[in-house]
């Protein structure tokens, strides 16, 4: 009776000598939310006043707002002021981001008839920026593209309706 005793006390405590040899840790999880990144238009792009002819012609728009034309197209003396697209970005400290411009001309029409098209846009940033102390402004240049024998009037695209010169910015 003491040998069967003692047999079933030497099996528990193999069971018993087992379960010991289990070890478990815990990790601590964590999240970090970020300051919503967001973009606000500050100017228009804005080509100011240009003259037309029987000859299709450009006019670039700078940086700086200058422009220069080509072709056609001329700057008349006196003419309203010029202006790039400027953009302002807000966000948290120092992060990445990216950015997309259109890759594609816009069409402006005109008040009176006919159309024009702005296209080749850059943004001074390039395609990536990073914020500096949560604020970055971004510029954006382009080229108007004056048709032959436009007819005069003002020419605008607003960009209600998705199109148009939209800059789009989105964390990397």
């Amino acid at each position: 009776m003491k040998n069967r005793i003692f047999s079933v006390a030497a099996i528990m405590l193999a069971f018993a000598s087992t379960s010991f040899a289990q070890s478990t840790a815990y990790g601590t999880t964590t999240a970090v939310l970020v300051t919503p990144i967001s973009i606000s238009k500050t100017t228009d792009m804005h080509f100011g006043t240009v003259a037309a002819s029987a000859i299709a012609g450009t006019v670039v728009l700078d940086y700086a707002n200058g422009r220069t034309a080509t072709g056609g197209a001329s700057l008349p003396a006196g003419s309203t002021t010029q202006t790039t697209a400027v953009f302002a970005v807000v966000g948290e400290g120092t992060s990445g981001f990216a950015i997309t411009i259109p890759s594609a001309p816009i069409t402006l029409t005109g008040s009176v008839s006919g159309t024009m098209t702005v296209g080749t846009f850059v943004c001074d940033a390039g395609a990536t920026s990073a914020l500096v102390a949560g604020a970055k402004t971004l510029k954006v240049k382009a080229t108007l593209n004056v048709p032959a024998n436009t007819v005069a009037g003002t020419y605008e695209h607003a960009a209600l309706d998705g199109t148009g010169l939209f800059v789009t910015v989105n964390y990397n």
